[in-house]
This record gives structure tokens, C-alpha cells and sequence, in this order.
């Protein structure tokens, strides 16, 4: 028995396709397949630099994780998957219910499936990936971080720094890594962090100034 496939049994199977890989690449995780994996590491993140080989290395991961999450390509599975599946409902309906010639209906298929993965697109990087990588622990990562001594540090004591992290000004106890006094408005670095103390060097001594 011979058996011709119609333009609706294709759309058809794009459809069943689409729709099965788009549910499982969501469940699970699949949507993470999207990630461009081709960082370029040029500088650092705004507010840290480098202190140690350890603490670039450290600064070095973290832009990875920021290139990973701003490049993703719109290229990528679930956008395909979603392509499928909106290319072949929107197909199967057009060809079922419509009157419309092949090559019309096949356009306005093609455009329905560039919406659809489009929009797919849209909610991975704007929602999906930029809530994931707010929660990075990295981006609050002490280490490195350049700020400013807002309230004196005395010789052996403690004083305050005050910074910017992730958009926001926050204010932290500084004591001096080498234990000398440090007058307040020094620009420093954090080299370490311990029990909510930022343990600091003024900026001037590492850049050799």
C-alpha cells in the first residue's frame, strides 16, 4: 500500500517534533544548550582588579559567566525546537482550514516560526539567563574590589570603606592589611575578606606609585 505524504502531514510532524523537544528542553534544562561558549576575556568586571594570579584567575571565571550569560546565541536549541512547532502548527492549520496556494501558505508559516522562536529568544536572555546570573555568588565577590576609605582607619584598627557592587553603594569595616593608619578618602583594594572585615592596601602601594 503506497502512501504519499501531504503538506499537512508535515507540518504535522514539525509540529509533534517541535513541540516534544521545546517541553523536554524546558523540564529539563535543556534551554541552558542556547549559552554561547566562546568568551573573549578582555579586562575585568567595573569595581575589581586583579591582586594575585589566584584572584585573576578568579576574575577571569567571572567573565566568562558574564559573556556566557550576555552572548547567548539566537541560534539555539529551544529556539529551533520553538521554531518547529510554530512553523508546523501554523502550517497544519493554514493547510487544514485555509485556501491559501502552497508557497503562501508555507511563507506564513516560515514568518509564524521566526516569531515564535524570536520570542523564545527574548524570554532565555531577558529573563531566564539575566535572574540566573543576578544570583551569582561571584559578582559579590570581595576580593579585588576597589572602593574608597570613608570613615578613618587607625593605626592597628578599624575603620570604613565604602564601594560599589552591582550597581549599588555599600559601606563595609576595612582594617589595614599591614596594619598602618589610613586617612579617610584613600582610594584601596580589598586582598581579602574575613568575618565581615574587608582587609585593605591602598591603591597607590600596588600600582608601584
Amino acid at each position: 500500500m503506497n502512501y504519499s505524504m501531504t503538506w499537512a502531514d508535515f507540518y504535522l510532524i514539525c509540529f509533534a517534533v517541535g513541540f516534544c523537544f521545546s517541553f523536554l528542553s524546558f523540564v529539563f534544562g535543556g534551554a541552558r544548550i542556547g549559552r554561547a561558549h566562546m568568551p573573549s576575556l578582555h579586562g575585568h568586571a567595573a569595581g575589581h582588579l586583579p591582586i594575585a594570579p589566584g584572584h585573576a584567575a578568579a576574575g577571569a571565571r567571572g567573565a566568562i559567566r558574564t559573556q556566557q550569560a550576555n552572548g547567548i546565541s539566537p541560534f539555539n536549541f529551544a529556539s529551533f525546537t520553538a521554531f518547529l512547532a510554530w512553523f508546523g502548527g501554523a502550517g497544519y492549520l493554514l493547510t487544514r482550514y485555509s485556501g491559501l496556494w502552497v508557497g503562501i501558505g508555507l511563507l506564513v508559516s516560515v514568518s509564524c516560526g521566526l516569531v515564535g522562536a524570536g520570542l523564545v529568544f527574548l524570554f532565555l536572555s531577558k529573563v531566564l539567563m539575566s535572574t540566573e546570573e543576578s544570583m551569582d555568588p561571584a559578582d559579590y565577590e570581595m576580593t579585588g574590589v576597589l572602593a574608597h576609605v570613608s570613615s578613618p582607619i587607625r593605626e592597628g584598627g578599624t575603620g570604613e570603606i565604602i564601594y560599589t557592587q552591582m550597581g549599588t553603594r555599600r559601606v563595609c569595616g576595612a582594617r589595614s592589611e599591614d596594619g598602618a593608619a589610613i586617612a579617610k578618602g584613600i582610594e584601596v583594594v580589598v586582598t581579602r575578606y574575613e568575618k565581615g572585615i574587608a582587609y585593605v592596601r591602598m591603591w597607590s602601594e600596588l600600582a608601584g606609585e
